[in-house]
């Protein structure tokens, strides 16, 4: 399912493309950076070789998740004749830092983008991109509107953060559940967040009102099986010492938590690590979204109680295939049926079953994580 806004710049692009993508065998020069900065050496779009111009945009450079990609995007890139340059935000949230790396991208005359939008700020960027006829990709978070770009490959983040809220519903076994909400952020709209909060929140059985706004329902009622009370939505920016603030913060308005939603692995590990200082880690069961090495290292542990696992390297590697084979003869690679994103699957991974929820254990995660 394509967006029609741009047929014009793509026709473009088609021609741009077909001028530019030599197959050749040629040495690949890939160079990295961080905060927010351009590293491309040349990074060109045929002016100068045979190899195509393409920067790939991460939300940060230090989370492992956005380290994986840029890993699998580089090796992927060595084996498609693709000239990458990488740049990242200086933090999650850092939506200047991408617009200036959208920049250099139109500047040298690249021909795609590919990048994990750090919020709304960025959409406009992506649009003059696009016009300037760049192809455009976003991993693992979709815009909104999702035709802000050619096409997105990414988790179902509605059906990661469902499959750890029908696993907690298992677990919490009718007990009344007194719940944390780790979000990313609070003061803009992200899909990723919101998506996973609300899928969170479906799973468990407790009534959304807006799916996409974090927050909204009611603070107490009643889950699939018994009684809720949601204590706290607090933003993390997804790292370690964010979650480990909003656990703190959570604890101070109700120490009686026992069960932690988080948006990612480092937030719950920083959750984890408050509810230890305040010597109720085994109080509360922690549940998250990621699948990385260390997370799923910390389910086997008992740190967290169960994440659905998501494949970055994938979304990496199934970006670079994309703008090469558009290089090429123009081909454009469609959605997944009934979604206006590509999804790249997600498995729930832990290691106490929940009867009706498909799931792999432990074990099985460190066979195919990441980080």
């Amino acid at each position: 399912m394509q967006s029609t806004r741009h047929l014009g710049a793509r026709a473009g692009r088609r021609r741009l493309f077909a001028l530019g993508a030599v197959a050749a065998s040629a040495a690949l020069a890939i160079s990295a950076c961080g905060g927010g900065s351009d590293s491309g050496a040349g990074g060109g779009g045929g002016g100068g070789g045979d190899k195509v111009g393409v920067s790939l945009i991460t939300k940060d450079s230090t989370n492992p998740f956005f380290v994986a990609m840029q890993k699998g995007a580089k090796a992927e890139a060595d084996k498609n004749n693709i000239d990458l340059t990488i740049a990242a935000g200086k933090q999650d949230g850092d939506e200047q830092g991408q617009v200036q790396a959208i920049e250099n991208a139109i500047a040298k005359a690249q021909k795609g983008i590919l990048i994990t939008p750090n919020g709304p700020g960025v959409n406009s960027a992506i649009k003059k991109a696009r016009d300037a006829g760049l192809y455009v990709i976003a991993l693992d978070t979709p815009p909104d509107p999702a035709n802000t770009v050619d096409i997105t490959f990414a988790t179902d983040n509605f059906k990661a953060g469902e499959l750890i809220g029908q696993w907690a519903k298992d677990q919490m076994k009718g007990k009344p559940a007194t719940i944390a909400m780790l979000d990313l952020f609070n003061d803009k709209v992200v899909s990723v967040d919101y998506n996973r909060d609300q899928g969170f929140l479906t799973g468990m059985g407790i009534d959304t009102k807006d799916k996409k706004r974090n927050g909204d329902e009611a603070k107490s009622g009643n889950y699939d099986g018994g009684s809720y009370t949601i204590v706290c939505n607090e933003p993390t920016q997804g790292a370690e010492d964010g979650g480990r603030t909003a656990m703190e913060r959570c604890l101070n308005k109700n120490p009686n938590i026992n069960l932690v939603y988080t948006i990612n692995e480092p937030s719950a590990l920083g959750a984890y690590n408050a509810l230890k200082a305040a010597g109720k880690e085994k109080d509360a069961t922690i549940v998250s979204v990621d699948g990385g090495c260390d997370g799923v290292k910390n389910v086997q542990s008992g740190v967290i109680g169960g994440t659905s696992q998501q494949y970055p390297v994938k979304m990496a590697e199934l970006g670079v295939q994309a703008i090469a084979k558009y290089a090429k003869d123009g081909t454009t690679p469609t959605t997944s049926p009934g979604l206006d994103f590509y999804d790249t699957g997600v498995a729930l991974v832990t290691d106490k079953q929940a009867s009706g929820v498909k799931s792999i254990t432990s074990a099985d995660g460190l066979k195919v994580c990441w980080g």
